[in-house]
């Protein structure tokens, strides 16, 4: 006999309370093994592939270890450094663009010449700002990596977290499936694997479209000769994951830099917006639709606002969870509505018939009006 729904649901919401005060209390212990996780589930289908091409568990998990291990290796002695120096000498070169932003507001508005002007005192102010909080910034961010995010969670932890979740992944769903409550089971499998594909849509996808997006944009940038090329595409390409901020803000970053280095040059500065408008064209009907999919079902709303709750309480470790938190909610959200459709409380006792959540009303029909006589009378009547 199953237990009350009452105390199912008492049972449900302490395991729930007791998992958020984990992840409160123990945010920076579980990281390396969130990402751990992340990083399993991430490469899970591409293992599933190779086992089907005939090679064992053990050796593909070896084989995708390999890989990525050379990537990584490509990518600090390739890409890091040239991405570092030149966010070192965007911080640097902020003041002289502050500079050339005022002789330029001087030329357009003389009266910002009077040294007592607001606006001109808040110029010099925030070129000083950005400097220091510009160097605050890269400092904040290097001392973050090597105190919160050690160098030996990034080389040790993480990738052995990694390895050995992916090597078991299977063995671990079997034995979280056999633990499951006899009488909910089909229904936690059916809403697990809903959550499954709702992920597998997003975050598989929304990765790959953030590495393809950031990838053109900083080749495409730098080609076109734009100093900051690399930074602009990294930046763009690591926030387009956050609906429409990364476009916004990298858009905003190129053609402002483009600006104060091509000025006067406006087919260069014009080949920038379009390499961003060729992006978002590309993103909107190509990559999205193919990479993510529209069946989803994380609305832009929801998922800023789970971004937003999750890092502000939980920090980094919060961000990290919020999609595939977002995605959960979503799931059991779209269940609850279709059990209470089902349920006497919205069908009432009636026996009326449950209309398609999509179906429209059709308008009443208007009741006909007798055409009236020349004296009046209605015909018909």
């Amino acid at each position: 006999m199953a237990l009350p729904t009452s105390q199912q649901l008492r049972y449900w919401g302490i395991a729930a309370a007791v998992f958020l005060l984990l992840l409160w209390l123990l945010g920076n212990v579980l990281l390396p093994f969130i990402v751990g996780g992340a990083i399993a589930y991430f490469l899970d289908p591409v293992a599933d592939r190779l086992e089907r091409l005939g090679m064992s568990r053990v050796a593909a998990t070896t084989v995708i270890s390999l890989v990525a291990l050379l990537l990584v290796v490509l990518l600090v002695l390739a890409v890091i450094p040239t991405l570092v120096n030149q966010l070192t000498a965007l911080v640097n070169a902020a003041p002289d663009i502050s500079k050339r932003l005022q002789v330029f507001l001087l030329e357009r508005f003389p009266e910002l010449a009077d040294n007592t002007s607001t606006i001109r005192q808040t110029l010099a102010e925030i070129a000083a700002a950005i400097q220091a909080r510009g160097g605050e910034l890269v400092q904040g961010v290097v001392t973050s990596a090597l105190g919160v995010i050690s160098i030996i969670v990034f080389i040790v932890v993480v990738p052995v977290v990694a390895f050995y979740l992916l090597l078991d992944w299977d063995m671990m769903l079997t034995r979280i499936d056999s633990m499951l409550p006899l009488d909910h089971a089909p229904t936690i499998r059916r809403l697990a694997h809903e959550i499954d594909a709702v992920l597998a849509g997003f975050v598989r996808g929304q990765v790959s479209v953030c590495v393809a997006l950031g990838t053109f944009y900083a080749v495409a940038l730098m080609a076109a000769g734009l100093q900051f090329g690399l930074v602009v595409g990294a930046i763009a390409g690591a926030i387009t994951f956050i609906p429409y901020v990364g476009s916004l803000v990298g858009g905003i970053l190129a053609v402002g830099l483009a600006l104060f280095q091509f000025w006067g040059d406006w087919l260069q500065i014009g080949i920038i917006a379009a390499i961003f408008a060729v992006g978002q064209f590309v993103e909107g009907n190509i990559l999205t639709p193919r990479l993510v999919g529209k069946s989803v079902g994380l609305h832009p709303v929801w998922l800023l606002f789970a971004l937003s709750a999750f890092g502000t309480v939980f920090g980094f470790v919060g961000m990290l969870i919020a999609v595939p938190v977002a995605a959960s909610i979503g799931v059991l959200t779209r269940f609850g509505i279709e059990q209470y459709r089902a349920s006497l409380l919205y069908q009432g006792t009636t026996g009326h018939t449950q209309a398609p959540p999509d179906a429209v009303p059709l308008p009443a029909p208007r009741p006909k009006r007798s055409r009236k006589t020349a004296g009046g009378a209605g015909e018909g009547a």
